[in-house]
């Protein structure tokens, strides 16, 4: 029973044979139910970039400290030409082969949150340091603001 049946009942209406809701009842409802959408989509849309953002900076460190090891085992950290791919199976022209890590650095290497794999240069140019870890962003080309700005381990 609706509530405007219940209260013509209670204030006399002896004959309303109402079932059902009236065209008000329901735009009430969805109106309501617009807010909430509006409201949740306000914040749930910006916080998706965080945390894109925030599994690159977590991927990004995983992978640091893969080079660092392979780098302890190996004495030097790999060339760009042989990638992070080496972190994975050994590059075929290893100085020592007899070095690089039974079963490798990582088990598989990530994708960054857009389906991209990671860069891979050494030496750095960007971090300052021995090599630079990045990606592209959302647009997957150099440069760019908001969710398309390139994130790297120099940030």
């Amino acid at each position: 029973m609706s509530v405007i049946a219940f209260l013509r009942r209670k204030l006399g209406e002896k004959n309303c044979n109402e079932d059902g809701f009236t065209l008000t009842e329901l735009m009430v409802v969805l109106v309501i139910l617009g807010l909430l959408t509006t409201v949740v989509v306000i914040n749930v849309l910006p916080a998706a970039d965080q945390a894109n953002a925030t599994k690159v900076r977590a991927d990004i460190s995983t992978l640091e400290s893969a080079l660092e090891q392979y780098r302890l085992d190996n004495m030097t950290y790999p060339r760009s030409e042989q990638g992070l791919q080496a972190l994975v199976a050994p590059p075929t022209d290893l100085a020592q082969p007899q070095r690089y890590r039974s079963g490798g650095y990582i088990r598989r290497l990530p994708n960054d949150p857009w389906g991209n794999p990671y860069q891979y240069t050494m030496p750095g140019t960007q971090s300052g340091g021995s090599f630079d870890i990045y990606t592209f962003g959302a647009d997957g080309q150099l440069g760019g603001e908001a969710e398309n700005a390139d994130i790297g381990n120099w940030e």
